[in-house]
């Protein structure tokens, strides 16, 4: 495991450099990556920059930010589960609740990122934390390409999360939080400890203000 706490980024544009990037490409199978850019006080880099092909999956609890760091940095490469949700809330009465064509909206998603996965292009996908068979399956796509997928995992309180929910005016139920934050919290000590999901080549760990700094999670042609 190579961790990164200050690490050599391209000059407020992207992480890593092109020639640290390139390295580091060199170096996955043997060293997966962790870049820890928490508690910088919003003084991160202001883009992430991966190999093009490469899968990226955004995690953490719900409220954390997620979709709205994927709407502003995703440049139309986002696949969110939130957008199939308001699809179809779009679509249906207004007095029927989520709860009730909630499998039509994960199917709609799902269906919507394998139809992505199979283009063969560069994706980056939202993933609430408990589903780690989602990341099983971009780690297999991932391996089949012959490309590297990298997690990018935001690290907020509870209470922040929480506070996120009544902002955008939806949140969860309480037994819901709880498993998210187990799950989310399992994860989140699992890659500071060095261990990253299966598969995965590299973590990058965001706090509240180095989301709030990023502008672009982009790809580049590995040449």
């Amino acid at each position: 495991m190579t961790f990164q706490h200050t690490g050599a980024y391209a000059a407020g544009t992207a992480i890593p450099a092109q020639r640290a990037r390139a390295r580091t490409r060199r170096r996955v199978s043997a060293a997966p990556l962790l870049r820890d850019l928490r508690e910088r006080g919003g003084r991160g880099p202001r883009a992430l920059s991966f190999a093009s092909g490469d899968l990226v999956v955004v995690s953490g609890l719900p409220g954390s930010g997620k979709s709205t760091l994927m709407r502003r940095a995703a440049e139309g490469l986002g696949i969110d589960s939130q957008d199939a949700r308001e699809r179809w809330e779009a679509r249906l009465p207004r007095f029927l609740p989520y709860a009730v064509y909630r499998p039509l909206a994960r199917i709609a998603h799902y269906a919507g990122l394998r139809r992505a996965l199979r283009s063969g292009r560069s994706v980056i996908v939202h993933d609430c934390g408990t589903q780690s068979w989602v990341r099983n399956w971009l780690a297999r796509e991932a391996r089949r390409r012959g490309s590297a997928l990298h997690l990018i995992l935001l690290d907020v309180t509870p209470a922040t999360a929480r506070a996120g929910q009544r902002e955008r005016g939806r949140g969860v139920s309480g037994y819901a939080f709880a498993r998210h934050r187990r799950a989310v919290g399992r994860l989140l000590r699992s890659v500071e400890s060095g261990r990253l999901p299966q598969g995965c080549a590299s973590a990058t760990l965001l706090d509240r203000d180095a989301a709030g700094a990023l502008r672009t999670i982009g790809f580049r042609d590995a040449a």
